[in-house]
């Protein structure tokens, strides 16, 4: 009998355990993300803003999405992240392991139908920005220049740094050249905002333009100052004067309206069209979450970057704001913005 009720006992126990077992595999099966890995392409090469920024969410994303994948970042450079954005567009399958991260301007692509572009960038599946930039120009601090005048007056050209045409560290000092007047000499073909840097600090070139995140490391240890800035702004550089209030036409405002515009949209996070909702929105949720997560913040603080979530919804208002500008505007715009390798 005591044998008969031992086994009764244990079988009773047994039961218990069985059905956590059972119950285990599926809570995990739940989970899409549960052993994956989560890819993000970056469309230049390590060392830039785009690529600081996304090394610094791949640390800290993995814990805000449930099954805790891993992340790794991938560079793909050329085109100034054209290549990539194709890539991600085309070819990445919608599985939501591929996130994207590429050039803001590539509205500004789109609209000035730049050869090679094989993508609708209002249809990619669209996370948002993980943070808004101002564009500034900054000079290496030992230059004698002390006004916008001195600017225009230099007596030999003041050569700029850049990666090429379609980037801002591009765009906006020929934009300052051509329609303000200021005596500079673009030098285009460095594969990446930080080897720009390293020329500025060997004295091969005077200065560069790029996003104030980028660039304030490199004011606060005094290699750079600012000198002039977009429309956007940042606390730091509220009372740097603005391009477009520097133009007395109406036509270079509108210009260097435009080039300004996808600045909100600083630093663009998509997954390829057709990347199932529940997937997106999760990732989504996720970097609404990281956004605020004190470690980020603290480690962003401390590598002097700046962190701040812009929604799907508004990055694709002010994207769809850009592509729908009148033709003679674009077509003027044209003639100033090229896109190149």
């Amino acid at each position: 009998m005591r044998q008969a009720g031992r086994r009764w006992t244990l079988a009773t126990l047994a039961i218990p355990a069985v059905v956590v077992l059972a119950v285990v595999p599926a809570a995990r099966a739940a989970q899409p993300y549960d052993g994956k890995t989560i890819t993000i392409i970056v469309g230049y090469k390590p060392g830039g803003g785009y690529d600081r920024t996304a090394r610094l969410l791949a640390r800290h994303l993995p814990k805000h999405i449930p099954g805790k994948p891993t992340i790794i970042v991938q560079n793909m450079p050329g085109a100034n992240s054209i290549v990539a954005a194709n890539h991600v567009y085309n070819l990445a399958r919608p599985d939501g392991l591929t996130i994207g991260t590429f050039n803001r301007n590539l509205p500004l692509a789109q609209l000035t139908r730049v050869e090679g572009v094989r993508f609708d960038i209002t249809k990619f599946a669209w996370i948002g920005s993980a943070a808004s930039e101002s564009t500034i120009l900054t000079l290496h601090s030992d230059l004698p220049y002390k006004t916008l005048d001195d600017l225009r007056k230099a007596e030999k050209p003041i050569v700029i740094g850049t990666t090429g045409p379609g980037a801002n560290t591009h765009d906006f000092p020929l934009l300052l050249k051509e329609l303000l007047g200021f005596n500079f000499k673009i030098v285009s073909g460095y594969s990446s905002s930080a080897d720009i840097m390293l020329a500025v600090e060997r004295k091969e070139v005077d200065g560069r333009a790029g996003s104030y995140t980028s660039l304030r490391p490199f004011i606060d240890r005094g290699l750079v100052r600012p000198v002039v800035r977009a429309r956007a702004t940042e606390p730091g550089i509220e009372k740097l004067p603005v391009d477009e209030d520097l133009a007395t036409a109406p036509r270079a405002k509108a210009i260097m309206a435009l080039r300004s515009g996808p600045e909100i949209v600083g630093r663009p996070y998509v997954m390829p069209p057709g990347t199932p909702d529940a997937l997106v929105k999760i990732v989504r949720e996720a970097f609404v979450r990281v956004a605020r997560d004190p470690e980020l913040v603290d480690e962003a603080t401390r590598a002097k970057m700046e962190i701040e979530y812009v929604s799907d919804v508004e990055a694709l208002k002010i994207i769809r704001e850009v592509l729908g500008q009148p033709r003679d505007v674009v077509d003027e715009f044209s003639k100033y913005i090229k896109f190149g390798d």
